[in-house]
């Protein structure tokens, strides 16, 4: 009887909605342009789909995160959004409607809970709420300039929303191998496209960026996935034509990688292949593997790339060049080094507990000191315990499932990628930067669900917690 009603009711919202959006279109189709007619109908079309079929608004949501245009909105005063002004991107708009979708299939699935309850939720909270207070005080100090503090903090709430939209819909292994499946399949894309750069001459940058394209970000993004598909092909997880897929991707996104002339997302290379040589078991066979990759990416690694890597000590002499130990550092690296030093040795002393707020210091091209400025020693603090607890809980799914080359693979692969991502965050607002985090808040959701969906070891299987 429960079961019928709820189909009853789900049929009769969906009925509504139709009939709404009739009315309305008879109303105001005379009055809009056809592109705001086709985006309305586009977006109650895609709404009604998700709320039928929740799994849907996760695709199209992996589609969006890389693929997805971005668009500008406007001057943002402040000077810690980099002068650029805000930006929304396609994901933002697919977020509030499959959010919405998300909240009325919760709201007639009581059982479900908004926010299923999980190991990161407190520290979540706790750290998405000294945001905000932070900036608030910020705000009403004067430092914090118009609505860019706030419009920010809602843009690092998005990313938890990510999560939670996941965890929400996140059921069973093969749903998981799926959506993991759909990530890569977009990397692919994205290192198609970002190859086609190349011929150009320009460092490559993740598609539909806008005339300013961030290289490092796609950087960033690019060792994230390398990390999770060596993870996968270490365990010998898939078949032989998955395999020849990851190697394909591997190769795809080593060129790419290389053509971004991001030294941050180099960098990050070594604690991550580090990290799978510690976390994995074959060690010895994982040693000789990315010896042999290191060793022919070094041989056919082209002179832009490795005059990139040079750069740090051979840019000729300039202005605001910083002297390290008697070698000279190039201004890009000199910048970042001076913003470290203004953070912790002047400026975090005068707001020490709080910080700033968000935007409400000027920016930053470095995570660390830019957290500690803009929310404190609090703030600082949570953001480390949320990241502990990634790390905890991804260490200890992978303990409990040591005999699944899948939750294998992906839990080392995550962890992997976890120290690359602190490791790129020293030159990088890693943890803030869209097309980073919200495949990794994907990620996330898949790892922590390992012990709740999958029906293998159930005696090791730590039990699901009631929804909120």
């Amino acid at each position: 009887m429960m079961a019928k009603t709820e189909i009853d009711i789900r049929a009769l919202l969906i009925l509504v909605a139709v009939l709404a959006l009739t009315f309305f279109a008879a109303m105001f189709v005379t009055q809009i342009s056809v592109g705001v007619a086709f985006a309305v109908t586009a977006s109650v079309v895609l709404a009604l789909i998700c709320f039928i079929n929740p799994e849907i608004g996760l695709y199209v949501l992996i589609f969006a995160m890389l693929l997805g245009p971005q668009f500008g909105v406007g001057a943002a005063p402040g000077e810690g959004v980099r002068s650029r002004g805000l930006t929304l991107r396609l994901d933002d708009f697919l977020l509030v409607i499959i959010g919405f979708s998300w909240f009325l299939s919760t709201a007639i699935n009581k059982e479900r809970g908004l926010f299923l309850k999980t190991p990161l939720n407190r520290y979540i909270g706790y750290y998405f709420i000294v945001c905000l207070v932070s900036t608030l005080i910020g705000y009403l100090m004067g430092r914090v300039k118009g609505m860019a503090g706030i419009f920010f903090v809602l843009k690092y709430f998005e990313y938890f929303i990510v999560y939670f939209m996941a965890v929400n819909y996140l059921q069973e292994k093969k749903q998981m191998e799926r959506l993991v499946f759909a990530m890569l399949f977009v990397c692919f894309i994205v290192c198609l496209i970002s190859m086609y750069q190349i011929p150009s001459g320009v460092r490559v940058s993740a598609p539909f960026e806008g005339p300013e394209g961030e290289p490092n970000t796609l950087g960033g993004y690019l060792v994230l996935m390398l990390s999770v598909i060596l993870g996968l092909l270490f365990h010998n997880y898939g078949s032989n034509k998955q395999k020849l897929f990851f190697g394909i991707l591997i190769f795809g996104i080593l060129i790419t990688l290389a053509a971004t002339l991001s030294r941050s997302s180099w960098l990050a290379l070594g604690p991550m292949l580090l990290a799978l040589v510690v976390f994995s078991r074959r060690k010895f066979f994982v040693i000789l593997a990315l010896m042999v990759l290191l060793i022919i990416s070094l041989i056919l690694a082209p002179t832009a790339v490795t005059d990139r890597a040079l750069y740090t000590f051979t840019q000729r002499e300039e202005a605001g060049q910083l002297k390290v130990g008697g070698v000279r550092i190039d201004t890009s690296t000199s910048a970042r080094l001076i913003s470290w030093q203004q953070v912790l040795t002047r400026d975090f002393q005068k707001y020490p507990i709080l910080g700033y707020g968000v935007t409400g210091y000027h920016f930053v091209d470095a995570q660390y000191p830019r957290v500690l400025a803009e929310t404190g020693l609090v703030g600082l603090f949570l953001f480390f315990a949320l990241i502990l607890a990634i790390y905890r809980n991804a260490r200890n799914t992978r303990r409990l499932y040591t005999e699944d080359p899948f939750y294998l693979g992906i839990t080392t692969g995550y962890l992997a990628g976890l120290f690359a991502m602190l490791t790129h965050a020293i030159g990088a607002n890693t943890f803030i930067i869209v097309r980073i985090m919200e495949p990794f808040w994907f990620l996330t959701a898949i790892v922590i669900m390992i012990p709740n969906v999958s029906p293998a070891l159930p005696d090791r299987i730590v039990a699901k917690e009631p929804a909120d």
